[in-house]
């Protein structure tokens, strides 16, 4: 790496830009303005903590925050400390930010004011000591003799900011661990590298010339790996990041214009959503200088109303797995683009980032020739190598190919093709794994909550409604349903998985339809939930999952 960013890692970028400009706006949360040196001050008070009062060295540490200033300035604290940062959402049920905590092993836990309230179920079950920071209030006096085993810390105790040197952080070193949903019920951890996620920031600040001009949103939570772009490609260049507020976050048109915002990045549904309630106007956005999409197919309806409402703006569609560092592949969207350009009316992932590698492999793991479809393989200095803690997983995604026996590919579960000039298009998952509203989900890690409550053999959960190509949300079926109503099983999935995750409805059947093949009859099950309807459609798309599927079964 070439950039200053790698001098410190992930931190670097953002500290050299606070050097270079303390005053300017770093941030903007709320009502709260917050400048490169107000931002780094706290940081450091943060990271000084962390060196000072952790009990065990251990080489990560927890942020337990939402959009607040802490949520921020914990981050970067844990940065700055030489640790690698482990997002926790307030707003994501307890118990599942409990399994996230325990199984990151952090010995630390920096906590937002708005998370506060929940740390006493939090660490209930949690058998190791903790050091809890929280940089919001003055004493923990409620809090501390009630859980003797762990340290907590609170801005009395903080010290000057002054840090005499920083310390060394290999590029192999983890920067951030996030968690995504797993086909076993436990949430899947990916860890990515300083030298990962640096590989990405120094390609995309150079693609799109990001200047300290730049007033750039921040759309996705921070347990979305996508989050990392919002942040740090910002903070790289010396830009202001606007956080947007959780009311804004689906229909965020006022918030763009109020604050002239020059970058713009999102999952493509809330295209969807401001075109529904008719906020999505043309010239709605001139300030727009660059629009991202990411996170689920973007169908070229969208990218279109998209376009007039901001005709000044380049807009691309990203593509990219967590495993692969938030985004590894770019298609630049021209206005009057044509749909022979787009398949199933979907806009393609494009061309793989300059230093970075694919291939579309098919069963047997060969590698195919362009108009070859198959599953997408990556490779390069933005890929991770495994899962946090998980061999098994780990050899199943991350393999080496029939021509390559040297390299260590991430298989990505996609299915794509590629044409003549390299081009990819998106076709669909060869597993169980959907995107709902932008978010990674494995249907397992929903029917296996649901078998823990109804003591049901079978149950099967499909992506519902789907439209342009997205899930909007998830519907089970139950079959021989022996104990618990609908009503108490939504219950325990409410108490264990995100909202997104939730089903929204429990279908109880006695026994699951069959095909010809034994299989279960996914067109049975679509003439369930949408009646008669378009049955063309349905049986296209039965085809094309059970064809997904076979793949799947054939290439593990």
């Amino acid at each position: 790496m070439t950039t200053q960013s790698s001098l410190h890692g992930l931190v670097g970028g953002f500290l050299r830009s606070a050097d270079r400009f303390p005053d300017r706006k770093a941030l903007v949360v709320g009502n709260q303005v917050v400048t490169y040196s107000g931002l780094k001050s706290e940081a450091s008070r943060i990271a000084i903590a962390i060196a000072r009062f952790e009990l065990e060295p251990y080489p990560l540490a927890a942020v337990f925050a939402h959009r607040s200033r802490i949520a921020y300035s914990g981050v970067l604290g844990v940065l700055i400390s030489g640790k690698g940062y482990v997002p926790l959402n307030p707003k994501l049920p307890v118990e599942r930010t409990r399994r996230m905590l325990t199984l990151s092993g952090c010995r630390v836990l920096v906590v937002g004011n708005e998370a506060v309230h929940q740390l006493p179920e939090l660490l209930n079950g949690i058998d190791r000591s903790l050091t809890i920071i929280v940089p919001d209030i003055s004493n923990a006096t409620d809090l501390a003799p009630l859980y003797p085993l762990h340290r907590f810390v609170t801005s009395a105790q903080f010290s000057e900011p002054g840090i005499s040197a920083l310390p060394d952080v290999s590029p192999s070193a983890v920067a951030y661990l996030l968690f995504t949903s797993g086909s076993t019920g436990q949430p899947k951890g990916v860890p990515i590298s300083h030298l990962n996620v640096c590989s990405y920031i120094e390609y995309t600040c150079k693609r799109y010339e990001v200047t300290y001009n730049d007033r750039l949103s921040q759309e996705f939570d921070q347990t979305f790996d996508l989050s990392v772009h919002d942040m740090f490609v910002c903070w790289e260049q010396g830009a202001c990041l606007f956080c947007v507020p959780e009311n804004s976050i689906m229909a965020p048109a006022k918030f763009i214009r109020d604050n002239a915002l020059t970058i713009w990045f999102s999952v493509p549904s809330v295209i969807g959503t401001l075109s529904r309630l008719r906020l999505l106007q043309p010239n709605c956005f001139p300030s727009l200088r660059l629009s991202l999409f990411c996170g689920e197919p973007l169908p070229a309806t969208y990218a279109r109303a998209w376009q007039e409402a901001a005709p000044n703006s380049i807009l691309e569609n990203l593509y990219g797995p967590t495993e692969a560092t938030i985004a590894i592949s770019n298609y630049r969207w021209g206005i009057g683009q044509p749909p022979r350009q787009c398949l199933n009316g979907i806009v393609p992932i494009g061309w793989i980032f300059d230093g970075q590698q694919s291939c579309v492999i098919d069963q047997q793991r060969r590698v195919l020739s362009a108009g070859g479809i198959g599953e997408l393989c990556l490779f390069g200095s933005q890929v991770t190598t495994g899962y946090w803690g998980n061999p098994e997983r780990t050899g199943e995604q991350f393999v080496h190919l029939s021509e390559d026996r040297e390299s260590l590919w991430y298989r990505t579960g996609d299915l794509v093709k590629r044409d003549e000039s390299g081009c990819l298009f998106y076709l669909g998952r060869i597993d169980h794994q959907v995107k709902i509203r932008g978010h990674r989900v494995e249907l397992q890690e929903i029917e296996e909550i649901i078998r823990q409550v109804s003591g049901a053999a079978q149950v099967v959960s499909v992506p519902w409604p789907v439209r342009n190509g997205s899930a909007e949300g998830v519907v089970a079926f139950v079959c021989g349903l022996e104990t618990g109503d609908p009503d108490r099983i939504l219950a325990y999935c409410r108490e264990r998985l995100p909202e997104y995750m939730v089903p929204k409805k429990i279908c109880s059947l006695s026994d699951a339809p069959l095909n010809a093949n034994g299989k279960i009859d996914r067109q049975k099950l679509m003439q369930i939930l949408g009646g008669a309807g378009d049955e063309r459609r349905k049986q296209e798309a039965t085809d094309q999952l059970d064809r997904a599927m076979g793949a799947r079964e054939h290439a593990v």
